[in-house]
């Protein structure tokens, strides 16, 4: 789909709602408490050859637009006995109670962090290849707005959940004015993502993969670690419709919605590459999470700093690439800290991303080069699928990582 037909679409289905979209704020699962009409929020795809019918449709059983996509899809508030009726009509290919997702993470002078070193990149800044010029978004819970090591590449911020400060259930442990923006993180999560991906080189605390990267905080987790489904597919959208280079996504869960299926396929079309965290299954076999088991999605799992598969790691055929993912240091709000889970492992491989599309590659084509010059570190697809993150061979360069 074009941008220009985006828009178009998107205000149709602004439309639909009356111009009633609401949108910023979420919580857990937004449902009717039994009374007062018994009303559900769902996300409702639809198809796109109906010439408006699914829209009316909509409309007509809706009691709120909560969220128009750019994709054939929207977010509704509507009572609970409409949902059979809506999942029954021609014009509308699903209707989905607005679930959540999770982020992947296990709780455990400048120093060069063990999987940096471990996948090779810092070869590539001694080449002079940093990712200056590359647009990623850390679409997760928000990115300290002031830490020393991320004001330098800091891009825009946006937030589809506000940041809350330091409530009860929030995990942000470094300073306690955690909300200088709306889009700041209150739960560490994002940060310590944003650090991985591109900690500037400055002398102090920590360095990415990509040091002169431009990173985008789109808040979609709040503070509890937990991020509504229609937030999530919001801010990949919003990742789409900016035109920015690469997404990093570690989070997921069990459960698959054709809502994020959609916003990813709109995101891959628009050239975006969308790097996922597997999942901390344990290695029990075929637990990769959604959105990780996405085509448009490079799936990435976590090996420790020996290239041992982490224990905690998910397993599965649709496994592209392990990376670094215990005892990782980074940025949190404050200050740093050390954790582990295939959150970790996630932004080192969207950090490799970065730099080679900043040496002129396609994001298609960087996709094809990292999973292709990966090593095979002997563990089967299931846990390592193509191999272990090689940034030097990828980049062409000579390969010290041992």
């Amino acid at each position: 789909m074009s941008r220009q037909s985006a828009a178009t679409r998107r205000g149709v289905l602004r439309a639909v709602g009356g111009g009633a979209t609401t949108g910023l704020a979420a919580g857990s699962v937004r449902e009717g408490d039994g009374n007062a009409g018994d009303t559900v929020e769902v996300n409702v795809g639809l198809d796109a050859t109906a010439e408006g019918a699914g829209f009316d449709v909509v409309r007509r059983a809706a009691t709120r637009v909560v969220r128009p996509f750019a994709f054939d899809a929207l977010t509704v508030e509507l009572p609970r006995e409409a949902v059979a009726t809506l999942r029954r009509r021609p014009e509308i290919r699903y209707v989905e109670v607005n679930g959540t997702m999770r982020t992947y993470q296990q709780s455990t002078s400048q120093a060069v962090p063990h999987g940096i070193s471990r996948i090779g990149a810092q070869l590539a800044s001694e080449a002079g290849i940093t990712g200056d010029g590359v647009d990623v978004a850390i679409v997760d819970s928000g990115v300290d707005s002031d830490h020393p090591d991320l004001r330098g590449n800091l891009g825009e911020g946006r937030a589809f959940v506000n940041c809350r400060g330091r409530p009860r259930l929030c995990r942000v442990t470094g300073n306690g004015n955690a909300c200088k923006t709306d889009w700041d993180d209150d739960d560490n999560h994002g940060t310590h993502c944003a650090g991985v991906v591109g900690a500037v080189d400055n002398d102090e605390g920590v360095v990415g993969v990509a040091p002169e990267t431009t990173l985008h905080a789109v808040k979609v987790i709040y503070c509890a670690g937990v991020g509504l489904v229609s937030d999530i597919a919001a801010g990949i959208e919003h990742v789409a419709d900016r035109g920015w280079a690469v997404a990093s996504l570690s989070f997921g869960s069990q459960r698959p919605t054709n809502l994020i299926r959609d916003a990813c396929r709109y995101a891959a079309e628009e050239g975006v590459l969308l790097v996922a965290a597997a999942g901390n299954g344990r290695a029990r076999p075929n637990t990769v999470g959604f959105p990780a088991t996405l085509p448009t999605v490079l799936a990435v799992s976590a090996v420790d700093r020996n290239g041992e598969f982490a224990a905690f790691s998910s397993t599965g055929p649709r496994i592209d690439i392990a990376a670094p993912g215990t005892n990782v240091r980074s940025t949190v709000p404050g200050g740093y800290r050390t954790y582990s889970g295939t959150s970790m492992a996630c932004p080192h491989v969207a950090g490799a991303a970065a730099l080679l599309v900043s040496t002129g590659l396609s994001t298609t084509e960087a996709r094809e080069r990292l999973v292709g010059t990966a090593d095979d570190l002997g563990l089967g697809r299931a846990k390592q699928g193509a191999g272990l993150l090689n940034v030097a061979a990828a980049l062409g360069l000579g390969d010290d990582t041992d």
